[in-house]
C-alpha cells in the first residue's frame, strides 16, 4: 500500500511538475513587436544604424524575453500611411515624419514652424522630451490617434545646397529654391528667393536641370541623395535642425506592457537620441571630410544677415499661427518660443 501512495504521490509530483514546466514555457515565450519604417534596413545611415541599435537594445534590456522585428522599407505601410497604419495595430512601433502632418500634429511639429532657429539635432530632441514633460498637450495630440511618443528624432542643422556660390543675402535675389511646409517658403520669399515646390525624390533631377538653385539640407541627406554630385556649394547658412521623426508606438500596445517593459521602452527613448546624434555626426564628419575630393566648396554665410529677416511678416505670421495653434490647446507658448530664438 505504501508503495502504492509512494507511486501515487511520486505520479502526481511529476503531473504537477510537467503542468509547472508547460506554465513556466508558456510564460518564456518572447513577445514579438512589429516596426514598421520607410526606411530600408541597407542605407547604412545613422536612421538605419539607430533602428537596429534601439531593437537590439530592447531584446538585451529584457533579458531576451522580447523583440522587436523590423519591417523596412515600406514593406507594410508607406511614409504618409505609418500614423493611420500604427494607431489601427498593423504596427507596434513605428517612424513618422511630422512635418508632413502639420495640421494633424502641430504641437509635435513645433519646431517646423520656427525656421531658421538656433539649435542642434540633440538640443531639439532635447527640447521635445521636455516639452512632453511639461506640457501633457504634447501627448494627448498624439493619444487622439492612438500613439504615442517614445522617442525624438531630429534631422541634422541644415544648411543650403546650391548649383552656384551664395556669399550674402544679395546673392539669394531671385534664386529659385526647394521649400516645402509653412516656415520655409516664408523665409526664402524674405531673403528675396523664389519658393519651389519638389519632392525629395525629384530634387536631385531639378538641381541638374537648373530647375533648382539650392535646396535646404545638411551634409548626411545632401550625399545620401547625391546631391552633392549636382550641386557643389555648400552654404553655412544656420537654419538649425530640422524636426524631424517621433519614433512612436500604438498606444495599446504601450498600455499593455507591463510597467517593467513600459520602463525599458522609456529609458531606450532617451537613451536612443544620444546614439541617434552620434551616428549622424559620424556620417557629417565623414561627408565634409569627402567633399574636397568631389570638389564640393563650403561658404560661410553672414549670420547676421540671415537674423535680420527673421523680423519679415511673413516669417512671423508662420509662428504666430502655430503660437495661436498651441495657446488654443492650452500650452503656454511663451518659453518654447524662447528656446527657439537665436
Amino acid at each position: 500500500m505504501t508503495g502504492l501512495l509512494n507511486r501515487g504521490t511520486l505520479g502526481s509530483a511529476a503531473i504537477a511538475l510537467g503542468m509547472i514546466a508547460a506554465v513556466s514555457t508558456t510564460e518564456a515565450v518572447a513577445d514579438t513587436y512589429k516596426w514598421i519604417t520607410f526606411k530600408p534596413q541597407g542605407a547604412g545611415d545613422a536612421q538605419a544604424i539607430s533602428t537596429q541599435w534601439f531593437v537590439d537594445e530592447f531584446k538585451k534590456r529584457t533579458g531576451d524575453e522580447h523583440e522587436i522585428e523590423v519591417y523596412w522599407g515600406g514593406s507594410v505601410a508607406k511614409t504618409r500611411e505609418i500614423p493611420d497604419s500604427l494607431a489601427a495595430g498593423v504596427g507596434d512601433f513605428g517612424d513618422i515624419v511630422t512635418p508632413y502632418f502639420p495640421d494633424k500634429f502641430p504641437l509635435n511639429n513645433a519646431v517646423g514652424f520656427f525656421i531658421p532657429q538656433p539649435k542642434s539635432t540633440l538640443e531639439i530632441s532635447d527640447l521635445m522630451e521636455k516639452w512632453h514633460e511639461a506640457y501633457p498637450q504634447f501627448a494627448e495630440e498624439l493619444a487622439r490617434s492612438n500613439l504615442k511618443a517614445v522617442g525624438f528624432r531630429p534631422l541634422e542643422s541644415y544648411g543650403l545646397l546650391c548649383t552656384t556660390p551664395i556669399r550674402s543675402v544679395e546673392d539669394l535675389k531671385g534664386k529659385r529654391i526647394r521649400t516645402y511646409g509653412f516656415a520655409y517658403p516664408a523665409l526664402v520669399e524674405a531673403l528675396g528667393a523664389t519658393p519651389v515646390s519638389v519632392a525629395t525624390s525629384e530634387a536631385y533631377e531639378a538641381l541638374e536641370r537648373s530647375i533648382l538653385d539650392c535646396t535646404p539640407i545638411g551634409p548626411a541627406l545632401a550625399h545620401g541623395w547625391k546631391y552633392d554630385e549636382v550641386a557643389k556649394y555648400y552654404i553655412e547658412i544656420p537654419l538649425g535642425a530640422s524636426f524631424g521623426h517621433l519614433i512612436a508606438m500604438n498606444l495599446d500596445t504601450y498600455n499593455g506592457m507591463d510597467e517593467k517593459n513600459r520602463a525599458i521602452v522609456d529609458q531606450l527613448g532617451r537613451d536612443y537620441a544620444k546614439n541617434y546624434a552620434g551616428e549622424l555626426d559620424k556620417t557629417i564628419s565623414a561627408v565634409r571630410a569627402g567633399w574636397p575630393e568631389k570638389d564640393v566648396e563650403v561658404i560661410q554665410f553672414p549670420t547676421d544677415e540671415l537674423i535680420a529677416v527673421i523680423d519679415d511678416e511673413r516669417i512671423q505670421n508662420v509662428r504666430k499661427e502655430w503660437i495661436s495653434r498651441a495657446e488654443a490647446a492650452g500650452v503656454p507658448s511663451d518659453e518654447i518660443v524662447e528656446e527657439l530664438r537665436f
